[in-house]
């Protein structure tokens, strides 16, 4: 009999932080303070490789305008393999980048979003837009640009997606590297977390994300666009002064209504793509989709993917994007920024710092402070044991009711989530022990 389980622990900050700054751009990144380094499958062997770059930012610095971030661009979750032929692995980018610490809105010509990083999830793992480089050509009816080979220009009008168009080529994590730099162009939490599971890599390579959705809280802070804006996970309060309760923060763009692809939703006529098959089903292309506003409803976001709102690091509200999905909590196109900025581009990816800047040290938390959450309990087939930021390893054990030890898993430093899997289990009650070096603490957990 299967068994479902899911254990979600939460690390609360207390209010003896030790630092004068407290804008979360300087203070929400995953700081690598254990030595962690990257890890990855090659197709064939379910154990992981340990590699030698470290896993998530190394260091944080910031000046009276500006916060550096520099990151190998490699997560501590296990990333690979890559089963579309992709020959990269995540590779270190060794990297700067800079982020203004007061960002502004754009009031003139809107920014689109471009190929490359658009911005920086808290681990230092690169984000992306919805697209891989490849679009229509009319006159030989083909895909063309990006990673098809032999190389070719499409016309630049009907743009692959890359979330339906290179599914294959994702690991568990909804990610994959172009040339060596990892990203994700999704909302970064695994594919065997998700309602309704669209990949079967995690059967044979599981790992984590960043982030694992809980229907019940405010999710997490998961990055900052390149324009200094924050970025939260799917889940939100349901109106922008922070009341409501918790909601699905939804895209305001739709599929549309077509059959034939010769015009754009503005009714702009423009040079023809494919017609709508199997082959290529509506979404398959960014132009597929038409924005439809929703002003009565503020769970609805705005052409940006995003809105001003209240959140647990921002009181007093700040302009937010958010990583969609539906209702199944499959990635939801724009996925996260786009497909143009709100604000005012400013950051990039810098060689030196030409500035004096603040070196961030370690925060500090109570390690009284472990507190968990058994979501749901009771529950069946696996579990998994998530920390929204892990600051140190830790051992997980499951427990039977006379102490014995069933398994054993660590967590490590800086990734979020570790599986246990319960297939052979009873029925019956179990406890999960936790221990870092601070504190122990024990769950009880109902298999039913």
């Amino acid at each position: 009999m299967k068994k479902k389980l899911l254990i979600l622990f939460i690390f609360f900050s207390v209010s003896n932080v030790l630092l004068s700054q407290t804008n979360p751009i300087i203070l929400g990144w995953l700081r690598n303070t254990t030595g962690i380094t990257g890890r990855h499958y090659v197709t064939g062997n379910s154990t992981p490789i340990v590699d030698t770059p470290l896993a998530n930012v190394q260091t944080v610095q910031y000046s009276a305008t500006s916060v550096y971030v520099s990151t190998n661009g490699i997560p501590a979750y296990i990333t690979g393999p890559f089963q579309d032929g992709n020959p990269s692995l995540a590779a270190s980018q060794n990297a700067i980048f800079k982020f203004p610490l007061n960002p502004t809105p754009n009031t003139g010509t809107l920014t689109p979003t471009t190929g490359g990083n658009i911005g920086l999830f808290i681990n230092g793992v690169a984000l992306f837009d919805y697209r891989d480089g490849v679009s229509w050509r009319n006159s030989t009816s083909s895909l063309c640009g990006g990673p098809i080979q032999p190389p070719c220009m499409g016309d630049g009008v009907w743009n692959r997606d890359a979330i339906p168009a290179e599914r294959a080529g994702f690991d568990c994590s909804k990610a994959h590297p172009a040339m060596g730099n990892y990203h994700h162009h999704q909302n970064p939490s695994a594919f065997n977390t998700d309602i309704s599971v669209i990949s079967n890599i995690c059967t044979l390579y599981p790992s984590d994300g960043l982030y694992s959705i809980n229907v019940n809280q405010h999710s997490p802070l998961i990055g900052f666009a390149y324009d200094g804006y924050p970025i939260y996970g799917a889940y939100a309060y349901a109106n922008a002064n922070g009341t409501g309760g918790i909601v699905r923060m939804k895209s305001s763009f739709q599929l549309r209504n077509i059959t034939t692809r010769t015009t754009l939703y503005t009714g702009a006529t423009v040079t023809a793509g494919p017609a709508v098959s199997s082959t290529y089903p509506l979404g398959y292309f960014k132009e597929d989709y038409e924005f439809v506003s929703h002003p009565n409803d503020a769970s609805y976001l705005d052409i940006h993917n995003g809105r001003f709102c209240v959140t647990p690091e921002y009181p007093n509200g700040t302009y937010c994007y958010f990583a969609t999905v539906n209702a199944n909590h499959n990635s939801a196109y724009p996925y996260v920024v786009g497909p143009t900025f709100y604000g005012v581009k400013t950051a990039s990816k810098v060689t030196t710092i030409t500035e004096a800047t603040t070196t961030l040290s370690t925060i500090l938390f109570n390690p009284d402070k472990l507190n968990t959450i058994v979501f749901p309990n009771p529950a069946s087939d696996f579990f998994a044991v998530q920390v929204p930021m892990a600051l140190q390893d830790m051992k997980d054990e499951l427990v039977d009711t006379l102490g014995k030890v069933i398994q054993t898993q660590t967590l490590y430093q800086g990734s979020t989530m570790c599986y246990f899997d319960v297939q052979t289990l009873y029925e019956g009650v179990y406890f999960v022990r936790i221990a870092n070096e601070n504190k122990n603490t024990s769950t009880k957990i109902i298999i039913k």
